[in-house]
C-alpha cells in the first residue's frame, strides 16, 4: 500500500501545471525509481568503498610519441636541477570526513622514486575522487660547492590529528622541514608517529630555483564546511603562470592553520633552462590531437552551428569601419584585408551579410567546414603543453532563463555576432599523458581532471556544447548560471550533431617553435570586434520576460540578469583568440 500511494503522489506531482511549465532538458527528471529511492523505499545498498581506493588510468594506453628532444623523456632539466614525474604512491594517512562532500582525504608518500633523485614533499587529495596525482622528485645537477638540494637542519610539526576528533586510521602527523641557509621547502612530510622524521627523508632547494607559490583547490579541512580561517589543505601551484613564467608546479600540498599566511611555509620550483626544451615539435603535437582530441556534441535543439572561419568570410561576412557604416567591405578569404594592428580601439568590427536570406543562412553556421583552430604554447615552467582549441561560430542564439519551475525565453539577450569557445587540453611534458581539460563556459570556465572526464574511441574526452550559448561542459545535463534555483539555463545533451576536434584542425599558433614555423592566419591577427555592439533596450527585453513571473519572483530574477556579464548579455562584439587574457596567461 505504500508504494501504491507513492506512485500515486509522483503521478500527480508530474501533472501538476506547475511540472508542465517544466523545459524538456535532459535533467532534473523525476522518475518513479528515484522517487522511491529517495524514500528509502528499496534496500539500501551495501556502502562502496570510497573512490581514492581505485586509481584512475586512461582507458587506453598512451600512443609511442614521435621522436623529438625534451618532449616525454621522463625527465626536465630546470638548470642545475633535474625532475622527474612520480605518480605511485604508499598512503600514509587517511581520515574519513571534512573536507569536499565531508568525504575526508588521504596522505600519501612518493614511491618508486628513480635512482638519484629525491623526495621533495608529500602529495594528498580528497577521497571522492580516483587516486590520480603526481609529485615531483628532484636530482642534484649542479656543482657540490653549490648544490641545489640539501637536506633539512630540522622539522616544526605544524599539525597534528592525535588530539582530534576525527574519523581516522590512526594519528596523523604534518611536519614542514626547516631549511638551511638559502635553500626552502617545497613540500611537506606526513607521519603516522609523533617522532620527528629523518632529516634524509625529503630534500630542500636552493632559493633562486624556487618560486613564489599560491593556494589553490581545497583539499581538506576537519569540518564539513570549507572555513578560511581554520585548519585547511590546499593544492599549491605557481602564483605567476603564463607562457613566459618561470614557476614549476610540485604537485604538493600546502597547510595553513588560522587563515592565510604571507609568505607561505613552502615554495615552488623555478625553471631556469627556459621554458621551450621540453615542448612537443609539430609531429609530437599532431599525435597528442590524434590521442587526447575532445568530441564535441551540440544540443539536439542547436540552430547555430559552428563554421571554419573561412567559410565565414567567403559567404558574406562584413567589415565595417566607424565613420564609414554605410560602405561595409566583403572580408576576403582568410582575413588578409583586415587591420592588421595590435588595437582594439572600437574603429572596426565585422558583422552578417546585410541581406536578409544570406544572413540568416549564415548565422546557422556550417558543420561541415568546421575546423578547430589550435594554439600550442608552454604552461607552469614548459612542464606541460596547453593546446587551446578555439571554436568559431557565426552567431550566438538568444539566452534564456530557468526561475524556479518556470523557463523563459530572454528574447534578443544573449544575441550577438561572432561566437569564440575553446576547450584547452594540458599535457604532461614528462609522459605526455592528458592530465586536465580547461571548459571555456562564457566569461569564465573550469579545470577539470583526467579522471573526472567521460571519454569514448579510447582516450577521446566528451565535451558538451551547451543550446545557444555555446559553453563547453565535460558532463551533459543542465547548469545554472545564477543561485537559488534562478538564472540563465546551460543546457547540454548528446545528439547526431557531434564532431570531433582533431578530425579537422589548423595549429594556427605556436610561438615557442621559433619565427616562421607555424605561420598565423591574418585573422589571428586582428584584434577587433567579431560582431557589432548590440543596440537593443535590455531593460525592454527584462521586463517582457517578466510577465510571465509572479511578483515575488521579479525582483530576484532582474539581480540575476543585470549582474550577467557584457558578454553573457551579448551586448558587445566579442573579440577573437589572441585578445583574450588566457592567450599568453593561464586559463584560470
Amino acid at each position: 500500500m505504500v508504494r501504491v500511494a507513492e506512485f500515486v503522489f509522483v503521478a500527480i506531482l508530474l501533472a501538476s501545471p506547475e511540472m508542465a511549465l517544466l523545459d524538456a532538458a535532459p535533467v532534473e527528471r523525476f522518475s518513479f525509481s528515484s522517487t522511491l529511492a529517495v524514500r528509502g523505499l528499496f534496500k539500501k545498498k551495501k556502502p562502496q568503498p570510497p573512490a581514492i581506493e581505485t586509481t584512475f588510468k586512461l582507458p587506453a594506453a598512451p600512443p609511442v610519441w614521435p621522436p623529438g628532444k625534451g618532449f616525454a623523456t621522463g625527465i626536465i632539466d630546470l638548470g642545475g636541477l633535474q625532475v622527474s614525474q612520480v605518480s605511485t604512491f604508499n598512503k600514509i594517512w587517511t581520515t574519513f570526513e571534512g573536507g569536499p562532500n565531508n568525504a575526508g582525504a588521504a596522505f600519501f608518500e612518493p614511491t618508486g622514486i628513480p635512482e638519484g633523485f629525491s623526495m621533495l614533499g608529500c602529495y594528498s587529495q580528497p577521497n571522492n575522487k580516483p587516486l590520480f596525482g603526481w609529485v615531483l622528485v628532484a636530482k642534484d645537477n649542479s656543482p657540490a660547492s653549490n648544490a641545489s638540494l640539501k637536506a633539512p637542519v630540522d622539522y616544526k610539526l605544524i599539525w597534528s590529528s592525535n588530539s582530534q576528533n576525527l574519523k581516522q586510521n590512526g594519528p596523523g602527523y604534518v611536519w614542514l622541514p626547516i631549511a638551511p641557509d638559502g635553500y626552502k621547502a617545497v613540500g611537506h612530510v606526513v607521519t603516522t608517529s609523533p617522532e620527528k622524521p629523518s632529516l634524509d627523508r625529503i630534500r630542500c632547494v636552493r632559493s633562486d630555483l624556487t618560486d613564489q607559490p599560491e593556494t589553490y583547490s581545497w583539499i581538506w579541512g576537519p569540518g564539513k564546511n570549507y572555513d578560511p580561517n581554520g585548519l585547511n589543505v590546499y593544492d599549491a601551484r605557481p602564483s605567476s603562470r603564463g607562457t613566459q613564467a618561470q614557476g614549476v608546479r610540485v604537485g604538493t600540498f600546502i597547510v595553513q592553520n588560522g587563515g592565510a599566511t604571507t609568505p607561505l611555509s613552502i615554495a615552488c620550483l623555478k625553471n631556469t633552462n627556459g621554458n621551450s626544451i621540453s615542448m612537443p615539435n609539430l609531429h609530437q603535437i599532431e599525435a597528442i590531437v590524434q590521442a587526447y582530441s575532445p568530441v564535441m556534441y551540440l544540443h539536439p535543439d542547436e540552430q547555430y552551428l559552428p563554421s571554419s572561419v573561412n567559410w565565414y568570410f567567403t559567404n558574406g561576412a562584413l567589415l565595417y569601419k566607424k565613420g564609414e557604416e554605410s560602405k561595409p567591405v566583403p572580408v576576403q578569404p582568410n582575413g588578409t584585408n583586415l587591420p592588421q594592428d595590435a588595437n582594439n580601439d572600437g574603429a572596426y568590427w565585422l558583422d552578417l551579410p546585410v541581406d536578409q536570406s544570406n544572413k540568416e543562412r549564415v548565422k546557422k553556421g556550417n558543420l561541415e567546414s568546421f575546423h578547430a583552430y589550435l594554439h600550442v604554447k608552454p604552461m607552469l615552467g614548459g612542464t606541460f603543453t596547453d593546446i587551446a582549441m578555439w571554436i568559431f561560430y557565426p552567431f550566438n542564439g538568444p539566452a534564456r532563463a530557468k526561475v524556479e519551475f518556470i523557463n523563459l525565453s530572454l528574447g534578443k539577450i544573449g544575441e550577438h555576432v561572432g561566437d569564440w569557445e575553446h576547450v584547452t587540453l594540458r599535457i604532461s611534458n614528462f609522459n605526455g599523458q592528458l592530465y586536465q581539460i580547461y571548459f571555456s563556459e562564457h566569461s569564465g570556465g573550469s579545470w577539470v581532471d583526467a579522471s573526472q572526464l567521460e571519454y569514448q574511441n579510447g582516450n577521446k574526452p566528451l565535451a558538451y556544447s551547451s543550446l545557444h550559448g555555446h559553453a563547453m561542459y565535460a558532463k551533459s545535463g543542465l547548469v545554472i548560471q545564477g543561485s537559488s534555483g534562478i538564472g540563465i539555463r546551460n543546457d547540454t545533451d548528446k545528439s547526431n550533431m557531434v564532431v570531433d576536434l582533431g578530425s579537422r584542425y589548423e595549429v594556427v599558433s605556436a610561438e615557442y617553435l621559433g619565427p616562421g614555423v607555424v605561420a598565423e592566419p591574418p585573422w589571428l591577427n586582428y584584434f577587433r570586434q567579431w560582431g557589432p555592439k548590440v543596440t537593443y533596450d535590455t531593460e525592454e527585453e527584462i521586463k517582457k520576460a517578466e510577465k510571465m513571473l509572479p511578483g515575488r519572483l521579479k525582483s530576484a530574477f532582474e539581480k540575476i540578469v543585470r549582474g550577467l556579464p557584457n558578454e553573457v548579455l551579448g551586448e558587445e562584439g566579442p573579440t577573437g583568440p589572441k585578445v583574450k587574457r588566457n592567450w599568453n596567461g593561464d586559463e584560470a
